[in-house]
């Protein structure tokens, strides 16, 4: 069992939540948390676990994009007949995804859309859900499958892989057959990178509550869009579309402890008015547990982000490697946003350029930024939101390294700590007694070998030697494209990720764009004030 000390000293105490209207814990013991790296690898377990519900049992899910056609499989089924199916023999079966805007901005209005209705065809309730601030979105990917009458069978998903195009791709990263639209930098089917966890044990209890929070909050789901809010009624006079939240079923009790790992649910929620019930003032424990990990932060953090926007985020990044010399920093970005355009490409690079800058100036030698190609040279996109930190705390989720996710959208992670001591030297890296984690160390290793094509983990266990064999495997690869590809394509798929420059006319009219739009602020006055979270 973990040493309470220890687990506060890298965890959140319900006071440091610093939110009393939500009932969820500050973390629960004895759970079994294991990394999915790839959305095939994700989409094959869901698979299996939601055909393993029958009648009574609970299916529950939210998501920012969902596609009814996407194929979990090569030969399905698709996300549609899946949860259908289940809904078909008795699995209640309720969604909670975000309205969307229009499909015209690179959005997914009409998939969620069409998603609601052909699952309400077959019994199952979704609600597409626009409580959130103006510009905001309900960005919580998060699947439940519980057994009332089992709970040692429950298990649920929860990380940064969405049920839509795109997603199913694996570690050979040729892409999705199914794509969506993105920029052409990426080819006609985007090769994607992402991490999804999976957790059987009591924390399958706390999403269950997270989950029903959302679900139970009074407040019309089309508050924030009056126009929405007439269009649904229209559908449901019509008999074509579930508005409103139907009563959820008892909820089971909590699953027993089936694993060494102590999980921490993290969330983002805004202040918005009407307020939630669960969260008045908004909640921000994914910001203070980030900043709590950080702190304690000596050797090294790892870092996979699809943004890594903001100059406030990253500034706390920075405050760890200006105190800490002995601090490194290794980030994996996107090479390109996702979607082509000056009004969308340009604020998102004055952000990450601000970021990027602040981070490097803090620690010249000591930040690495990279991005990704597969074996072919196409750009990998990374939407996977990981961190690890000394190889002690890990964490995933649907949040990114910025303010947006900090504190504007709705966004749920999980921090795992694990009590196991990892024997591999170093045994203890960061110096401070915490040793290494089985984990969080076998996460950071199992990324490491896809992006340094790496048959084992010689020479990557080391802080530092892993960084030195991230940055001379992204130099060797950046010089044999220099070179013209002449010879043997050296081993790996890191790139040198290059800190986007702009002019200053893109800064001037980029500027009010990037911090309104792309990476607003949501948090009450007084802590805007305070700079705090």
């Amino acid at each position: 069992m973990p040493e309470t000390e220890d687990v506060v000293a890298w965890l959140l105490t319900g006071a440091e939540r610093d939110n009393p209207s939500s009932d969820l814990p500050a973390w629960t013991e004895g759970n079994l948390a294991e990394p999915l790296v790839h959305g095939a690898a994700y989409f094959d377990r869901l698979v299996d676990a939601v055909r393993d519900l029958g009648p009574g049992d609970h299916l529950f899910f939210t998501d920012w994009r969902g596609d009814p056609d996407q194929k979990l499989r090569p030969d399905g089924p698709t996300v549609d007949e899946l949860f259908s199916d289940a809904a078909r023999r008795g699995v209640c079966v309720r969604g909670l995804v975000w309205r969307s805007h229009w499909d015209g901005l690179s959005f997914s209005k009409e998939q969620n859309a069409s998603l609601d209705r052909e699952l309400e065809e077959d019994g199952a309730v979704v609600v597409r859900d626009q409580r959130v601030r103006r510009l905001g979105s309900h960005h919580q990917k998060l699947v439940v499958c519980r057994h009332p009458e089992d709970p040692s069978r429950d298990v649920a998903f929860a990380g940064g892989i969405d049920l839509g195009h795109t997603r199913r791709d694996d570690a050979e990263h040729r892409g999705d057959p199914q794509p969506q639209s993105m920029s052409s930098a990426y080819g006609d089917t985007p090769p994607w990178h992402d991490v999804q966890l999976q957790l059987r044990g009591p924390v399958v209890g706390v999403l269950d509550d997270a989950f029903r929070e959302r679900w139970d909050d009074p407040t019309s789901p089309a508050s924030e869009n009056p126009v929405a809010w007439v269009h649904d009624k229209t559908e449901q006079w019509l008999g074509r579309n579930q508005m409103d939240a139907t009563p959820l079923p008892a909820q089971p009790p909590p699953p027993p402890p089936c694993g060494p790992h102590v999980v921490q649910t993290l969330r983002t929620y805004p202040k918005v008015w009407p307020a939630f019930d669960f969260a008045p003032e908004g909640e921000r424990s994914i910001a203070r547990g980030y900043t709590k990990a950080l702190e304690r932060a000596r050797r090294l953090v790892y870092l996979e982000d699809q943004y890594l926007w903001s100059k406030d985020v990253a500034g706390h990044l920075a405050a760890s490697l200006r105190e800490h010399p002995t601090l490194q920093l290794v980030v994996v970005v996107p090479r390109v946003p996702d979607q082509e355009g000056a009004f969308s490409e340009r604020p998102q690079q004055l952000g990450q350029s601000e970021a990027m800058t602040l981070l490097q100036e803090s620690a010249p030698g000591r930040v690495h930024v990279f991005d990704l190609e597969n074996h072919e040279g196409t750009p990998v996109y990374v939407h996977a939101k990981v961190c690890v930190v000394d190889d002690v705390w890990a964490e995933v989720g649907s949040d990114n390294m910025n303010r947006r996710s900090w504190t504007h959208d709705s966004e749920l992670s999980n921090a795992v700590l694990d009590p196991t001591r990892d024997e591999r030297e170093p045994r203890d890296p960061a110096g401070l007694g915490d040793g290494a984690r089985t984990f969080a160390r076998d996460l950071r290793l199992e990324l490491a070998r896809e992006h340094l094509d790496a048959p084992d983990d010689d020479g990557l266990v080391d802080p530092d030697a892993f960084v030195a064999a991230c940055v001379a495997s992204a130099e060797a690869l950046d010089a044999w494209h220099a070179g013209g590809r002449v010879g043997p394509r050296p081993p790996g798929r890191l790139r040198v990720h290059r800190r986007p420059e702009l002019t200053r006319l893109e800064r001037l009219w980029a500027t009010p764009l990037y911090r309104l739009v792309h990476d607003p602020d949501g948090r009450p006055l007084r802590l805007r004030l305070r700079r705090s979270y």
